[in-house]
């Protein structure tokens, strides 16, 4: 199928999901309708096939060879990873690409072990989705896309490049087809089973697991495309005019302001309110403003005493958010999460 062909169904699907969206609740994600039914489509996939496999695959399997399927795989896709970094003007990041290439390909094993990572070279995450970002390219609504997942307006036209022409296991198609699905399908199995203890974590600390997971999707994205040449005090929100805090907000970059807390923050502390029974679901759901943040300071950052007047306490108070850290994909499940919806 050509690449015209391709990009023409792709267009389709989001007409399609246009017209079949309802109301949405979130401005990053105004074809909730069509993404959430998408969503339960993945899950079940995920439930009745891929889950099950992978879980075989994950206990059968010796972790030594699932460590060097994994490597073989990220020798591999180095290959698009390092062309992505020279089309964004990293060279250095391109060079390292190459060089970890090289190395891997025949000081370990063609890519089965990753030498290059003990010898200083870490690996990098890059794709054409993140290229058209740092061209300019806005993120474009939330969209899921059926079988691959989370992923935006801009990804999703991307993705015809990252899985396709920036693929190297796609030129077998010619030669062998029947090798060429075998490792797609080898290399999809390797990343789920990966995977089975970090989905173990939303499943457990997510409230609504698509909202956290479609939040935990945008700040990431976000960041990856923005944090590589911005500090830490240089993020707002989306639209700092209106003022306050946006729901499902993204951040854009800018030396004015500092945003609220993160998505991924918000839901990881929302877990941890509920299992201990300080909150109720559904405040602690939303996303948190200063004031909340604020409320949930640990007493020791707050120094109660018995003989501390109100307004003492209440100007300790207002000054904790000040202090509060910029958006990231951090607290207690970011890691796990960061993994899942790469």
């Amino acid at each position: 199928m050509s690449l015209t062909s391709r990009l023409t169904k792709l267009c389709a699907a989001v007409s399609l999901a246009v017209l079949v969206t309802g109301c949405a609740n979130s401005p990053n994600d105004p074809l909730e309708g069509y993404n959430r039914q998408a969503f339960y489509f993945n899950e079940a996939m995920d439930t009745v096939v891929i889950k099950p496999v992978a879980h075989g695959y994950h206990d059968l399997v010796p972790d030594v060879i699932q460590t060097m399927i994994s490597n073989f795989f990220g020798n591999i896709a180095d290959v698009w990873i390092a062309f992505n970094n020279f089309l964004q003007g990293r060279g250095d990041e391109g060079f390292s690409d190459v060089s970890r290439i090289m190395i891997n390909t025949f000081a370990g094993m063609g890519g089965l072990i990753d030498v290059a990572s003990d010898a200083g070279l870490p690996k990098h995450n890059e794709d054409f989705g993140q290229t058209l970002g740092v061209w300019g390219a806005p993120p474009g609504p939330y969209f899921v896309i059926p079988i691959l997942g989370p992923s935006t307006i801009r990804d999703t036209i991307a993705a015809p490049a990252d899985y396709w022409l920036g693929d190297p296991i796609t030129y077998l198609k010619n030669s062998n087809e029947s090798l060429m699905w075998g490792l797609v399908a080898l290399r999809g199995i390797s990343k789920r089973a990966e995977l089975i203890d970090a989905a173990s974590v939303i499943d457990d600390a997510a409230i609504d697991k698509y909202e956290f997971i479609r939040d935990a999707y945008l700040q990431r994205r976000q960041r990856l495309v923005h944090d590589k040449d911005l500090g830490n005090e240089q993020w707002e929100t989306v639209d700092p005019k209106k003022g306050g805090k946006i729901e499902g907000q993204t951040w854009l970059p800018s030396s004015d302001a500092k945003p609220h807390a993160s998505p991924v923050e918000v839901a990881a502390d929302t877990a941890t309110a509920v299992a201990a029974d300080t909150a109720t679901a559904q405040t602690e759901a939303a996303p948190a403003d200063a004031s909340v943040q604020a409320s949930e300071m640990p007493a020791a950052d707050v120094t109660p005493k018995a003989e501390a007047t109100a307004a003492e306490t209440d100007s300790v108070v207002e000054a904790t958010p000040e202090e509060s850290k910029p958006a990231q994909a951090s607290g207690p499940a970011s890691a796990e999460t960061a993994a899942l919806i790469n």
